[in-house]
């Protein structure tokens, strides 16, 4: 076994791309930034030190941080190296990007699991689309995946077939149209776990037959407040049970989270999420969880 099928236990080990590599120079910036849908144009040398000071907290945390190598087809997005595949207990799934700016990126994670020795049992081809930002793990045999712009029903079958008989079951739960097709809206942008039976989740936008499923399971649910969900408020990583990361500025969403039980650390993201729209999960790629003490 590769890893817990797992969202919330320990982090032992975890891919991500450094912005100097993502965003590579001022002139590919200014060229980009408005193309992609970003806020505003990243500055480098403020991203990479938010980056390094993000990583710190990782690395704090006991986990093996690795670094996706330079690779000129890949574009500003690859900050956020989740989107890219799927990790379950055998190996790694290769997602087929519903952006099209970010078609590489599956490719360029697909060599670095073959030089970390990472099993990849297949990847999402033809008519299907599918983004990790889309995929969540409940428990250990329960995948959520969010049917939206960024991810389709052919898309999640593969998944499906490709997962086989390592999960009991796969909830299909629909996305809103939100901003339409050119904003980021993703299953995890409305719904984060933060514990085996606790989800932070952002309920005006959240489908009535989802929010019940979670409820029927015994889920405490941490609700994320209006005005801090366009900050990301409902995009926490878990370090490991009881600990997560939330991006500075949601300070309500940290008093209901703490109020949980779970402690918050926070990281200053003003180039690295802020201007992307990607949080803490999305600068992640969990690739091994495990129990805590393992």
């Amino acid at each position: 076994m590769l890893t817990l099928q797992s969202d919330v236990d320990s982090l032992r080990r975890v891919l991500v791309r450094r912005p100097e590599d993502a965003f590579v120079s001022p002139a590919i910036v200014h060229e980009s930034w408005r193309a992609l849908g970003y806020h505003g144009a990243p500055d480098i040398a403020a991203a990479k030190a938010e980056h390094e000071a993000f990583v710190g907290i990782l690395r704090e945390a006991g986990a093996e941080v690795l670094f996706l190598e330079h690779d000129s087809a890949l574009g500003m997005d690859s900050l956020y190296p989740r989107d890219a595949s799927v990790i379950c207990r055998d190996g790694a799934i290769l997602c087929r990007m519903g952006k099209p700016a970010r078609a590489a990126e599956p490719r360029a994670q697909g060599e670095a699991y073959e030089r970390l020795g990472i099993p990849v049992l297949g990847a999402i081809e033809k008519d299907g689309r599918l983004e990790g930002g889309d995929v969540a793990w409940l428990d250990e045999r329960t995948l959520v995946a969010g049917l939206g712009y960024r991810t389709n029903k052919a898309g999640i079958e593969q998944l499906r077939a490709l997962l086989a008989d390592r999960i009991d079951e796969l909830i299909v739960v629909p996305l809103p149209h939100w901003r339409g097709p050119q904003d980021v809206f993703h299953l995890m942008s409305m719904f984060s776990p933060l514990d085996h039976a606790v989800a932070l989740v952002y309920s005006p936008v959240l489908p009535v037959p989802f929010r019940n499923a979670l409820l029927e399971r015994g889920f405490v649910l941490v609700e994320v407040p209006d005005d801090e969900f366009d900050t990301m408020g409902c995009n926490a990583l878990v370090l490991e049970p009881g600990r997560c990361v939330l991006l500075k500025g949601n300070p309500a969403t940290r008093r209901r989270i703490e109020r949980s039980g779970i402690e918050v650390i926070e990281y200053t993201g003003v180039e690295i999420s802020g201007r992307g729209s990607g949080g803490p999960t999305c600068l992640t790629r969990p690739l091994v969880r495990m129990p805590t003490g393992s």
